[in-house]
Parts: C-alpha cells; sequence; structure tokens
C-alpha cells in the first residue's frame, strides 16, 4: 500500500493511524518514494516547542525545481506544464510545455545571476498573474534566492513595507496588468514605493500592457531582451532542506505584516502529497485553481504542488466578471477542466447572478470542485453543488493558512462524505486538539474549542522573518507545546470539524460565546441577502450586543428596511436562537475585504464601537470606498 495516494475511506483510517503512531517513518516513506534528492536526510525531524524550532528531512540536499521541472522532462518533457489563460478572453491561451518551462526557468535564473543575485538574497515579485510570475518564483528557487511574492494589488505603501522588512535586492514588476476592462499602472506604484527603499539595486520590467514608462537610468531594464540573451541552461543550486524557499508576508491582526518564512524540503513534500491527494489529481488531469500567487494558495496549489506532480495548471490572468459572469465556466468548457479550486467569495459572487451563465456551459469535465480562503456557509456550498458540481463532482471544503503552508483539514473526493460547512478530518500526519481557555484537551465529540496542532508537520512556516520572538508569542504561546491556530472549531458527532472563524470573532452576548460564521450562515439564507458580517459592541446590559453589516441582492425593489431587519432576526432565531439576534442592521453596499477576499472585521469592529481616529491603512484593501459609505451610514 503506497500512503502517496489515499484511495478509499477504510485506508484513509489506515494511511491516518500509521500517520499519527509513527509521523516520522510516514513522511520518511513518502520523501524517499516520490521525490528526487542529492542526498539523503541524516533526521527526518528534530523540534522543540520550547525553543520553536523545527527541522524537517536535516541533511538533506536538494533542489525543489529539479522535482517541480527537470524530474518530468524524460517522461513528459512536451505535457503542458503551464496553462496561461488571458484576461482578454481573445487574446490566445499559451500553453508552456516542462520542456519549454525548464528553458524559461533557466534562462530567468541566468539573468537573476548575472543581476549579483546569489543565494540566500532576497528577491521581491509584483507581477500579475501572467507566466513571468511564476517562472520568476522558479528562477529564484533554482538559484536558491529567497522569492517575497507580493500581490500585485497592494499599495505603494504596503509594498514598501514588505520590500524593506526583508532587504530584498530587486524588484521584478511589469510595465502594468489588465484586470477586467481596467489596465493598472504597477510601474508607478513601484517607483513610488522604491523612493524609500534602500536596499534595492535592480527592477527588471516585463512588458504586458505596452504602456509608456519611464525606466530610471542604472537601476531598471526591460525583462524581455535580457532573457532573449540569456544561456537557456542553469545547474540548479544544491540547497539544504531547512535553507529558506520564500518568505509571504500576511497580515497580522495587529501591527506590521509577518513574514512566514518557509523552507524547502518539508514544504516540498507537504504540497506535492496534499495536491495529489486533496485533487484526486490523474496524470492527464486539467488542474485549475483561481488564487493569486501573490497569496499562500497560489504559492502551493499553483506552482509548486502541481508541478512536483507533473501537473497541467492553470494560471488565470482575469477576474470572474470579465467580459461577462460566465468567465470563469466558458475556461472550465474550453480547457476541460478537470478540478476547479476557488474561493467562497467568488462563489457567493457568481450565485448572485443569472443561471444561465453557468447553465450555457458545459461542465461536465469536472471531477472535484475546492474551496479555500475562509469557511464556505451552507448557501453557497449548495449552489455550487448542485449548479457547478451538478451534485456530481465531490466539494473539498479545505482549511489551512499561510502560516501552515499546505492544506491541513479537508474532505479526500469520492472518499470522505462531505457535510456543508464541514471540512471534515484533518489529513495524514494532521493531529489536530480541542483547546479550551484554561489550556485543557477538549476530548470526544460534539464539543468545540479552540483549534490546535500538536504535532509538527513538515510544510509548517518555520518563523516570521526577523522576528522569531513574535513567532514564537503568536502561535505558540497560547498553549503549551501546541501550534494555535488562532481559529475556533467545532467537532460533530462523527468526529468532523467546522472552522467558527478566528477566535476573535468568537463574541461572548450574555454570557454566551456566539461564533460569527453561524449567525451569517443564517443570515444570508434570507433570498434578499448577498452577504454578511457580524461583530461585536459594547452593550451594557449583555456586555456585547450583535452589529450585523448587511449587502442585499438586487431584489427588484428595495422592501421596506425595518420590515426585512425583523425577518433577519427570525432567520437568527430559527437557526441559532433568539439570543443571537442582531441589536443593529446596517445595510450597505459592500464590506471591507483584503485583497484575497477575507472581511476585515477588524475595520468594521472599529466602526461598530465608534473608534474612527484608528482604522489604520485601508489602501491595502481591495474596496477601500466603501469603508468611508459604511462610516456615513452607520447606525
Amino acid at each position: 500500500m503506497s500512503n502517496y495516494h489515499v484511495k478509499t475511506l477504510e485506508e484513509y483510517f489506515q494511511v491516518y493511524r500509521k500517520s499519527v503512531r509513527n509521523p516520522e517513518l510516514f513522511w520518511e516513506e513518502i520523501a524517499e518514494e516520490h521525490f528526487v534528492w542529492r542526498k539523503k536526510w541524516d533526521t527526518v525531524l528534530d523540534y522543540d516547542f520550547e525553543k520553536t524550532e523545527f527541522k524537517w528531512f536535516e541533511g538533506a540536499k536538494l533542489n525543489i525545481t529539479e522535482n517541480c521541472i527537470d524530474r518530468h522532462l524524460h517522461i513528459r518533457g512536451d505535457k503542458t506544464a503551464i496553462l496561461f489563460e488571458p484576461n482578454n478572453p481573445k487574446e490566445e491561451a499559451q500553453h508552456i510545455s516542462y520542456k519549454e518551462l525548464h528553458k524559461r526557468v533557466c534562462k530567468f535564473a541566468n539573468v537573476l545571476k548575472d543581476h549579483g543575485i546569489k543565494k540566500g538574497d532576497r528577491v521581491c515579485i509584483y507581477l500579475p498573474m501572467i507566466p513571468e510570475l511564476a517562472i520568476s518564483v522558479l528562477a529564484c528557487a533554482r538559484i536558491g534566492a529567497v522569492h517575497s511574492v507580493v500581490f500585485a494589488g497592494f499599495s505603494s505603501t504596503a509594498l514598501a513595507t514588505r520590500i524593506n522588512d526583508c532587504e530584498a535586492k530587486m524588484v521584478i514588476t511589469s510595465d502594468g496588468s489588465y484586470r477586467g476592462a481596467k489596465t493598472i499602472d504597477l510601474k508607478s506604484i513601484v517607483d513610488e514605493a522604491l523612493e524609500d527603499c534602500p536596499s534595492i539595486e535592480n527592477v527588471l520590467v516585463a512588458k504586458r500592457i505596452n504602456s509608456d514608462i519611464q525606466l530610471k537610468e542604472g537601476r531598471d531594464k526591460w525583462l524581455a531582451p535580457l532573457l532573449e540573451e540569456a544561456y537557456q541552461d542553469c545547474v540548479p543550486e544544491i540547497m539544504d532542506a531547512e535553507d529558506p524557499l520564500f518568505i509571504l508576508y500576511t497580515s497580522g491582526s495587529t501591527g506590521s505584516p509577518k513574514g512566514m518564512l518557509h523552507t524547502t524540503a518539508g514544504y516540498m513534500v507537504y504540497t506535492a502529497y496534499t495536491f495529489k491527494n486533496v485533487f484526486n489529481y490523474k496524470e492527464n488531469d486539467v488542474y485549475w485553481c483561481t488564487a493569486d500567487i501573490g497569496w499562500i494558495t497560489g504559492h502551493s496549489y499553483i506552482v509548486y504542488g502541481p508541478l512536483a506532480n507533473g501537473a497541467t495548471t492553470v494560471m488565470f490572468e482575469g477576474v470572474p466578471s470579465y467580459p461577462d459572469f460566465g468567465r470563469f465556466w466558458e475556461i472550465v468548457e474550453k480547457h476541460n477542466i478537470n478540478q476547479f479550486y476557488t474561493a467562497p467569495t467568488a462563489i457567493r459572487a457568481l450565485a448572485k447572478e443569472n443561471l444561465e451563465f453557468v447553465d450555457s456551459h458545459n461542465l461536465s469535465s469536472v471531477k472535484v470542485l475546492g474551496t479555500v480562503g475562509e469557511p464556505i456557509n451552507e448557501e453557497a456550498w449548495h449552489w455550487y453543488n448542485d449548479n457547478v458540481g451538478k451534485k456530481k463532482s465531490p466539494i473539498v471544503d479545505t482549511w489551512w493558512q499561510t502560516e501552515t503552508g499546505g492544506i491541513m483539514i479537508s474532505p479526500l473526493p469520492y472518499i470522505t462524505p462531505t457535510k456543508p460547512t464541514y471540512a471534515t478530518l484533518p489529513l495524514p500526519g494532521i493531529q489536530i486538539a480541542l483547546m479550551d481557555e484554561n489550556g485543557k484537551e477538549v476530548k470526544g465529540n460534539q464539543v468545540d474549542g479552540r483549534l490546535c496542532i500538536k504535532y509538527p508537520w513538515p510544510s509548517m512556516a518555520r518563523t516570521i522573518w526577523g522576528n522569531h520572538q513574535r513567532y514564537k508569542e503568536t502561535y505558540f504561546s497560547a498553549f503549551d507545546d501546541m501550534y494555535f491556530t488562532g481559529d475556533g472549531a467545532l467537532r460533530d458527532e462523527v468526529g468532523y470539524y467546522r472552522i467558527t472563524g478566528r477566535v476573535d470573532d468568537v463574541i461572548i452576548v450574555s454570557g454566551h460565546n456566539l461564533g460569527t460564521a453561524p449567525i451569517e450562515d443564517a443570515i444570508n439564507e434570507h433570498p434578499a441577502v448577498a452577504e454578511s458580517a457580524i461583530v461585536g459592541f459594547p452593550h451594557e446590559v449583555k456586555g456585547n450586543a450583535l452589529y450585523g453589516y448587511v449587502i442585499l441582492k438586487e431584489t427588484g425593489e428595495v422592501r421596506n428596511q425595518d420590515n426585512l431587519r425583523k425577518e433577519i432576526n427570525q432567520i437568527i432565531t430559527e437557526h441559532i436562537g433568539p439570543i443571537a439576534k442582531l441589536d443593529k442592521i446596517q445595510f450597505t453596499e459592500g464590506v471591507p475585504k483584503t485583497r484575497s477576499g477575507k472581511i476585515m472585521r477588524r475595520i468594521l469592529r472599529k466602526i461598530a464601537h465608534n473608534e474612527l481616529d484608528n482604522l489604520g491603512d485601508v489602501s491595502t484593501l481591495l474596496n477601500p470606498e466603501v469603508v468611508q459609505n459604511i462610516i456615513d451610514n452607520r447606525l
């Protein structure tokens, strides 16, 4: 029995038991059988919770790009590795084979070396979803440089903060990007950021929108001519298992962004293993994750996980609404997509539109549907299951974090019976504990608590770049010898897990702990409601009361708002109980979201608390303009 690809529920339980009984042997077998090593490890795992030090496959030598590219050249060199679907459907898609990818990564790696980039140097990548983004990431990994991708929708301030934090030597960007019908001038954002970034020596600029831009003498260069001249072979830098692979910044709920550092071997093994199992990937499948490579989802499940398995992975430059709301489904039909992985926020947005956008496309190629980024609410789950999966393609509702590096809890398609809103069971090797506020583990089923992981796993972040103390305090100080995820969860009668939201999104009303996710789910069941967000605000009797921000669907006439408020509270009463009713319901056109679609409840909380002078930097939001609108109309 290979542990690498689980095929039945019985086998899952067998493999899971083995992974918990002897984790080191379990991961050693997977690492040995499925990857190329220049030298095998001396120890599989060495860890110390007290010092928060974790080392996997210590002493091993490898290069991750040999595992993602070179080893596939003999058997699937002509197979499409990256399928690039441009923003404009009239522009032709690009099929980049493994051979072509090898050549382009080597050339790019040589350009980096020609510009003084060497092992351990940090390179900041600020690119749209074009092939150069994936290629530059792999080129850094090829020569042992540490890539730090910044989502190309962040402001110049956010970009400068990240460049300065990791002291990057180079920025790779483009003249601009397409986003639906708009173009965005990325180069001027970079120029503005670099006014305050002394560590940057060179800027390489890819041409995408052919705009007229200024190159700064001695610093900026067009990328294309450099690639043209570069030598097309580059010997991979041999890395230690624990050498840094990338830094990826995640917004702290307080203070500056945290640069999560991921290392090479454990990350490779875990992302490859989870990709194969969670998406049930087969040799000729075409897999599409709609995320941006600027997020961990794109790192793990557009680039490294798929390519380590020799997969065909789709990169989409555009947005789900351009040229119309059928774009996702048009691409699924055009490329015969077999696995489709997207965010609940996209599903909810598409569910508001006419079903004709879905039904006019042939989606019969889809075998597995996935969701990521936040717990999916029941209404969206059913819409996705009924209309996209046609009730035959299982939904994998995946729970994980930037910090975990890979998917931690998820159904396995055709194996784990799914249950709407439940991420179901932990993947092999992941040992979950639910903890109460007194630091005691909550055993048994039909319980809830704080979601922790009590044993190291290969893809965990090793530190916060330049601030190990913060890493320790944030993730390892709440409970002894455990990683605390910051999330709450409940375990049902069969042992399935449901994520109930950030623990700071648990609001105590009259002594009752109320998770925001189930209340929002209930509100979203109302036929007039598109989306909602709940926060607490101080109440002299209850301690806290609930404030709801509710976005309505455009359903003809705007109905009597007071009646609508009563109906919403009635639904909450029916689903959860009168204790969860909202004291205030504000109807709004939108709620502030991060670029990955997470609702910024911190901002909503401050508005509900009337603390308007300290909202923090809203410029990096997807929709900063809604903040003022909410303030102007607050109750």
